[in-house]
């Protein structure tokens, strides 16, 4: 692969939101999976954890967990009963309709403890950074096995949910959810900032 080649592969990873129905064979998963822990992490400590739901039960549990919260917590922000109804039933349909859901959590249990709160928070923060790598990581680890995948940051507003539904330990702290399959259409590239606008050179 030349450097163009990697170029190219690499801007062509789209958030894929809408899949085909074909299954994803256990052996691509896994070669994902293995893939995303290739990332790098603080002090390698890799405190990345991957639940993974194939199964229709199994995301359809997780789905009436999440729509639960998801309404009580648009019920309080006073939007209209048809708005509420519309946005739960597009949050459920997500995840059920994806041939894979991933949730990525972050695991503490192996990083540095610190007596002090500053750096405690910053090692808190390091590992999320850590687990968001591994994220990234099987986004394009599945853009070369040719399926798509989005990242969706619901269980964030919904951990202990997201734990209760998925009978993970309280350690396992929901992070990110990655749904993936075989993209039914790719999107057009979405314009990106200028990089004068986002780069300081010194």
């Amino acid at each position: 692969m030349t450097p163009t080649d990697l170029r190219t592969f690499l801007r062509t990873r789209r958030s894929i939101r809408r899949f085909k129905t074909d299954p994803v064979p256990d052996s691509v998963l896994r070669e994902i999976l293995q893939t995303s822990t290739f990332a790098p992490s603080a002090h390698h400590r890799q405190p990345w954890r991957f639940v993974v739901l194939t199964e229709p039960a199994a995301k359809q549990n997780l789905a009436e967990k999440m729509a639960s919260e998801f309404r009580s917590d648009l019920e309080k922000d006073n939007l209209l009963q048809e708005e509420i109804e519309r946005r739960v039933l597009k949050s459920r349909e997500r995840i059920t309709s994806a041939p894979v859901v991933v949730i990525l959590c972050v695991e503490m249990g192996e990083m540095d403890n610190y007596p002090d709160p500053r750096r405690r928070n910053a090692e808190y923060i390091i590992a999320t950074q850590s687990a968001a790598n591994a994220g990234m990581q099987l986004l394009l680890a599945a853009h070369a096995e040719g399926l798509g995948g989005v990242w969706v940051c619901s269980p964030m507003f919904a951990q202990e949910t997201v734990q209760t539904a998925l009978d993970i330990s309280k350690n396992w702290e929901p992070q990110a959810m990655f749904l993936i399959g075989y993209p039914l259409e790719i999107p057009e590239v979405r314009i990106r900032k200028p990089l004068e606008e986002v780069v300081k050179t010194l």
